[in-house]
């Protein structure tokens, strides 16, 4: 039986279509932001086989992982604007076509310069991912399920990395990494396919939104790079990502398996906790933001709860293993009230800019890894004593824990800067 979806926007006409199609619309999309994020996490767990293989250090290999982050940072307002002015269908189109792509060519890369153009080409294409699918979440679901629809894809998002940590580790250990990568990109490509043949832009029978001309888009983009509080708001999201795209997308699994003697899927499936944990944490922190009616409370307390987590997570003594994966778990779920900063975002920008203003944070967001990836890669080779196992370089423990204090530090200076940022009494609006 056929029931009507209605859309948010005022003036649209009520057209019978099934009741799943709106679902399957948007699920397309967010799969896409799923397989962008696999393939985000994916270098995490193949390493030593990237060292060995491309004759490189950490520094190098930061850089060749957190291209992808270059790539999807930078185009995140670009996105936005696209998203208007040529439509989803056709931009997550082109980006799962990029994905696939991409990961083809890093799979079968001879030398390392193919190595970084396929990691550029999947950047690039996974950076269209979140924004396309907020813009069919607007066009096909009324206001009132935005929220809901956010949270989703940000979850579907991690079940992605989750997917880049466990089973690409089990993969990779049963045929070879590059086996493993050269089925993921035919999956980029079935993709591709389906976005194409069953998405479409919006609900038929609504009505197309006014586009913006070049004067009132470079307006809209000067009024929000002229607010500080955009600014801090970035500051404060960029550091609760980091942790997230650095130490659970990259550089874990070799601190679990050089320190603590884990195997690779083992050491896998502890960084996964942490993805699981911001796929519980967003979703939740936004329903506790919109019960209690205010926002910055709750990313203070989930950025407390992520930092001493992480805390007791690297400088601990032992602690008992069950003890040891729940930090994990804790602190992705502390640091996944970063999904509330879109909501407060929303809140402070006028309705003109808030496109230009969600690029602006997600690009932020995704800048933290494109900077802390390399960085720690750089510190780790500033501490190494040149040992080598199996044509990959071995760390100390000494030299993790100053890597990954980095990410402490710049934590606690954006927990500072959120104090900067209050609420009014009675409302949601943050001054």
């Amino acid at each position: 039986m056929l029931r009507s979806v209605g859309l948010s926007s005022a003036g649209s006409s009520r057209h019978t279509v099934p009741a799943w199609l709106p679902w399957m619309i948007w699920f397309l999309g967010a799969l896409l932001f799923c397989y962008g994020f696999f393939q985000r996490t994916a270098p995490s767990v193949i390493i030593d086989s990237l060292m060995r293989d491309f004759a490189v250090g950490a520094a190098v290999l930061g850089n060749l992982s957190a291209i992808y982050l270059y790539a999807y940072a930078s185009l995140q307002i670009p996105v936005g604007l696209l998203a208007d002015a040529w439509g989803p269908r056709r931009l997550l189109t082109a980006g799962a076509l990029c994905c696939g792509m991409g990961s083809l060519l890093f799979s079968l890369a001879p030398e390392l310069y193919l190595a970084y153009l396929g990691r550029l080409f999947v950047g690039v294409g996974a950076a269209v991912s979140f924004v396309g699918t907020l813009k069919l979440a607007t066009n096909w679901f009324r206001a009132s399920r935005f929220a809901q629809l956010t949270g989703m894809t940000m979850a579907l998002g991690m079940l992605g990395g989750v997917g880049g940590q466990v089973p690409l580790a089990a993969a990779v250990e049963a045929f070879n990494w590059r086996n493993a990568l050269t089925v993921a990109s035919l999956l980029g490509l079935l993709l591709a396919v389906l976005v194409w043949f069953i998405v479409s832009d919006r609900r038929p029978g609504s009505s197309t939104p006014e586009r913006q001309d070049a004067s009132s888009i470079v307006s809209s983009l000067k009024l929000v790079f002229a607010m500080p509080r955009q600014w801090m708001l970035a500051l404060i999201g960029c550091a609760m990502t980091a942790p997230l795209l650095s130490f659970a997308g990259l550089w874990g699994v070799a601190w679990l398996m050089q320190i603590h003697g884990m195997g690779r899927p083992e050491a896998a499936s502890h960084t996964s906790l942490m993805l699981l944990g911001w796929a519980i944490g967003s979703p939740l922190a936004g329903y506790l933001a919109d019960r209690i009616g205010r926002r910055m409370p709750i990313v203070r307390a989930g950025g407390l709860l992520g930092l001493f987590s992480f805390l007791l997570l690297i400088y601990a003594p032992p602690l008992p293993p069950m003890l040891f994966a729940l930090l994990f778990l804790l602190t992705g779920v502390g640091l996944g009230a970063t999904a509330v900063c879109f909501a407060v975002a929303r809140e402070i920008t006028p309705p003109r800019a808030v496109g230009a203003a969600y690029g602006l944070l997600n690009g932020a967001l995704v800048g933290g890894g494109a900077v802390f990836q390399p960085l720690l890669g750089l510190l780790l080779d500033w501490q190494w004593g040149g040992q080598m196992h199996a044509g990959a370089p071995i760390y100390s423990q000494n030299a993790f824990e100053l890597a990954f204090l980095s990410l402490v530090v710049f934590l606690l200076l954006a927990l500072l800067v959120s104090l900067l940022l209050r609420e009014k009494e009675g409302n949601n609006h943050v001054t």
